[in-house]
């Protein structure tokens, strides 16, 4: 499995990473298949795993760190991604009356340190907050971020679903540097490549994180870019003995930019193949061909 160095301060991703949203979804929730998901992507180098507190209703982070409590040894072989700031109205706090954003210092930390216990360790290596908050107080957020870094509860902090502005106003408010920032990139959906998302990412020599890289499986669905996507990704998915799938998420790979693809299923076939993707060699005029048929039209 390829690394990333996302920064010095660090360990290296591994540049396929599962992500953990749908472990409670899972028909059988147990520590024992949550751990066989965890020994497939570990067997075939994929070692980091993106996490959020309110994942499953608050509760797949805490089903990983069940399924690592019977195996602790794993611990050390990973990396761990969580994001924090959405407060969702749900059977998990009743008391709430609308779902809503916190980027308070106070609940930062109080999210970290949940964190931490539902997973069972002793430090993130990246804490993103994951949405941009229209109330936040950059100064006391950043101030906040700064502090977490500092006392060793987390190796380093960045930001997920941000705008370029929203970005600027943070980091200017903090003394580490946002080290990712982890947004939707897919065949389906490709602004981030045209609206200088990628662009500011690249000048600041830090990679993505995608999150939802088959557009939630429409890129294999039935819509109407789906269809026309459909026989060229089979085509290449012939010529590299891989699945369709597989394609798609090597269409991301082979940006400059340097995507790191979250991936994310339940079922054990799928996850014992999510690095076929990097048996892809994807030249330029194949990445514009699928490019083309996922717009519906050439380029400029």
């Amino acid at each position: 499995m390829h690394t990333l160095q996302i920064s010095p301060q660090l360990p290296a991703f591994s540049r396929i990473i599962y992500g953990a949203w749908r472990m409670n979804d899972a028909s059988d929730t147990t520590p024992q298949q949550a751990l066989r998901k965890i020994e497939l992507c570990l067997d075939q180098g994929i070692t980091t795993f993106d996490h959020a507190d309110i994942y499953g209703n608050y509760r797949c982070e805490q089903l990983f760190g069940h399924a690592l409590a019977l195996a602790p040894a794993l611990k050390k072989r990973m990396q761990t991604v969580t994001k924090c700031g959405i407060m969702l109205k749900s059977s998990a706090y009743p008391a709430r009356r609308v779902k809503h954003y916190d980027t308070s210092a106070g609940h930062i930390v109080a999210s970290v340190d949940a964190s931490l216990q539902r997973l069972g360790l002793e430090v993130i290596d990246l804490l993103l907050i994951h949405r941009p908050d229209p109330f936040m107080d950059a100064a006391a957020t950043g101030a906040c971020l700064d502090a977490l870094v500092a006392s060793g509860k987390v190796r380093g902090v960045g930001v997920s679903n941000f705008s370029l502005p929203d970005w600027s106003l943070l980091q200017s408010a903090m003394q580490q540097k946002l080290l990712s920032h982890q947004i939707e990139i897919s065949l389906l959906h490709r602004d981030a490549l045209t609206d200088g998302t990628l662009a500011h990412s690249q000048q600041l020599k830090l990679p993505v994180m995608a999150w939802s890289p088959l557009a939630a499986g429409a890129v294999l669905g039935d819509g109407a870019a789906a269809l026309r996507l459909r026989p060229a990704l089979a085509r290449l998915a012939q010529e590299f003995n891989v699945s369709p799938d597989a394609i798609a998420i090597a269409w991301l790979l082979a940006h400059p930019a340097r995507i790191l693809p979250i991936l994310g299923t339940n079922n054990l076939d799928r996850i014992a193949r999510l690095s076929d993707c990097l048996k892809v060699n994807m030249d330029t005029e194949t990445w514009y061909e699928l490019w083309t048929l996922a717009a519906g039209t050439e380029v400029p």
